[in-house]
């Protein structure tokens, strides 16, 4: 199983939300980078790199920061939040993106993402699930919909998607335990899509318990700046 820090960007910096509320908003460092060369350091492969105020603004506002990142270090970049059109894409990987996560978008505009499918292929765009009781969210969780999260996975699956970030927001950021349950319920289901967890994940027994699972990977936030999971452990899992 893949495990990929995350980081999280308003105005800049490194950030944690609590279930998606820019009010309750931390700032961790004041510079990205030097968490992402601490990741690189400690032998992580993988960054998943949000841009939270583009996800308000509709389009991509930190790519300077993702540019700066991928630039200086030989992460394995995954970048969302606020990608809406053609040119959002081409910034992102322009600025060193390696994979985009296409959220809300991928509610609101399926056509466009299934074009971005085909033309970069399914290795290049991860489909953002963001759920709440299996219900679909979109627009930074702000939005509330009443899309059946299978059913919006298993139209992507039949256009080609590969790569599927789940959160469940009632976990973000809580360090309660990601949703183990739920996670074996997508996995059961459809078997040829590769999983990545995301959300209340505060230990490396809950790491253990997704690998077990099948997860293909699993995004770690939170956990890492409280101190709960180090990055050495981090590292000796991925060995």
């Amino acid at each position: 199983m893949n495990l990929i820090p995350a980081i999280d960007l308003i105005e800049g910096k490194c950030v944690r939300l609590t279930k998606g509320d820019y009010t309750q908003m931390k700032v961790y460092n004041q510079d990205p980078l030097e968490m992402a060369l601490m990741f690189q350091d400690a032998g992580i492969k993988y960054l998943h790199l949000v841009d939270l105020d583009g996800a308000k603004a509709q389009h991509i506002v930190n790519w300077k920061v993702l540019e700066k990142i991928s630039s200086k270090t030989k992460l394995i970049i995954d970048f969302g939040g606020g990608i809406k059109s053609d040119k959002d894409i081409e910034i992102s990987f322009n600025s060193g993106a390696h994979k985009i996560t296409a959220g809300s978008i991928a509610v609101k505009n399926k056509p466009k993402v299934i074009e971005w499918i085909a033309r970069f292929s399914s290795e290049k765009i991860i489909l953002g699930a963001d759920v709440n009781n299996e219900q679909i969210a979109v627009s930074g969780w702000q939005e509330q919909t009443t899309i059946n999260l299978f059913e919006f996975l298993e139209e992507y699956i039949q256009n080609g998607v590969k790569y599927c970030i789940c959160t469940d927001i009632a976990k973000d950021g809580m360090l309660q335990g990601p949703s183990i349950d739920l996670y074996k319920k997508i996995v059961k289901k459809n078997a040829s899509l590769h999983l990545i967890a995301s959300g209340g994940i505060s230990s490396v027994n809950d790491l253990e318990q997704l690998k077990e699972a099948g997860l293909y990977g699993a995004i770690i936030g939170k956990a890492i700046y409280e101190g709960k999971i180090s990055l050495k452990e981090i590292s000796m899992f991925n060995q």
